[in-house]
């Protein structure tokens, strides 16, 4: 019985990490309370710790008991050209997609995207910027324009959903390739509007010019995250010289 009950205490704590309900900081309940609140031995609750300090989930601290270190912290895959939804889907991330600018603005009005695009100033941009949510807080703020000869007709609907596959599955067109370049930055007032009072006040910023397979470039993108939030992982080789 106690073998099935430290999981059963190992998965309660679990989920109330997970869920936020015990977030960054906090101490969890004392080995003492767990083992009147569960009715279980002292020895099957520190099992049940011992699994979650194993998941990264928990440090033991002396004197202090034990502390959570979980950061709810999603890798996404930089290096593979992905919209966003594809990465929802394949992690199996819960985020909302809410839209609160989605316009069509003159190149001129943005010369510098207007040069990293390379059109000329009377071209038309679709100007879309995206709030990615979880919990209903801002984690990444997503900010597109798109060449509006290559990408005409697109609706707030497909903004939503998905634009890629609004460009690949109805306009047929073939996304193959991007430039992107990380740079970490302090906020400004859309930040601040919509991430709030987060300390640093930095975003991860990933700009990134997107290609189709005949190399037009037909999306420049900057996506915000939260610096506090963001986690970059490659792999890399030492070259032998």
């Amino acid at each position: 019985m106690s073998e099935k009950k430290f999981v059963l205490i190992y998965e309660k704590l679990k989920d109330a990490i997970l869920s936020e309900e015990l977030t960054y900081g906090d101490r969890i309940p004392s080995e003492h309370d767990l083992v009147e609140r569960y009715q279980a031995s002292r020895e099957t609750v520190r099992k049940a710790l011992n699994l979650l300090v194993g998941d990264g989930m928990i440090q033991k601290i002396r004197g202090k008991g034990s502390v959570v270190i979980y950061q709810n912290i999603t890798e996404f895959p930089f290096a593979d050209l992905m919209s966003f939804s594809e990465v929802k889907n394949e992690l199996q991330l819960q985020y909302k997609t809410k839209v609160i600018r989605f316009e069509k603005i003159k190149a001129d009005e943005v010369p510098f995207i207007k040069e990293q695009l390379g059109i000329k100033a009377n071209a038309r941009l679709w100007y879309i910027v995206r709030l990615r949510m979880l919990n209903d807080k801002v984690k990444i703020i997503d900010e597109d324009y798109l060449v509006a000869d290559i990408v005409p007709n697109i609706t707030i609907e497909h903004a939503r959903a998905s634009i890629y596959h609004y460009i690949e599955h109805i306009l047929d067109l073939e996304i193959s390739y991007s430039n992107k370049a990380i740079t970490f930055e302090p906020f400004g007032d859309l930040e601040y509007e919509q991430f709030g009072d987060v300390a640093p006040p930095y975003t991860a910023t990933v700009r990134g010019i997107v290609h189709l397979k005949n190399t037009e470039r037909f999306q420049y993108n900057i996506s915000k995250h939260l610096a506090t939030e963001f986690r970059f992982n490659d792999f890399s080789r030492r070259r032998k010289l």
